[in-house]
């Protein structure tokens, strides 16, 4: 049996799994690029929510070169927000702690944030494994934490 075909389970998966490898399959993450490269203040949130996603997408320079557009920001202040996200590995936001923080400022970071599904990453984008391990060993520790 070759094990380098893929099961028929496996092509079928991967035909319903319509999430995209590229930032701009999100219509939020879209809008944010949109509005970062014509230089448009997304405020402190939009700027947060977009690294902690694009991180994964885009390099590192690319990334810094569109926060730095912004507003009262420059390149040493956009680097410092990427290695800050980096160093702490922060996952990408779910949707409701999006419009939490899209509460706090003017920018819209979900643009139609009365459809539940508009800002929902994970099921618009596909993250590295990693992100997902990540994901799991944190809810893993939390149920560890809640059993003692």
């Amino acid at each position: 049996m070759n094990t380098s075909k893929s099961t028929s389970k496996e092509r079928d998966a991967q035909k319903s799994d319509d999430r995209g490898d590229i930032l701009r399959a999100s219509p939020m993450m879209a809008h944010l690029l949109d509005a970062l490269e014509a230089g448009t203040d997304v405020g402190h949130y939009g700027r947060l929510t977009f690294t902690m996603i694009a991180r994964h997408f885009i390099d590192e320079e690319k990334l810094v070169e569109l926060l730095a557009k912004q507003p009262d920001q420059d390149e040493t202040m956009a680097r410092a927000l990427v290695m800050q996200v980096k160093a702490k590995d922060y996952s990408p936001p779910k949707r409701d702690r999006i419009l939490q923080w899209q509460a706090q400022q003017n920018f819209p970071i979900i643009p139609h944030s009365d459809d539940p599904d508009s800002g929902n990453v994970y099921r618009e984008l596909r993250f590295p494994d990693d992100v997902y391990e990540n994901i799991n060993e944190y809810y893993q520790e939390k149920a560890v934490e809640a059993a003692d």
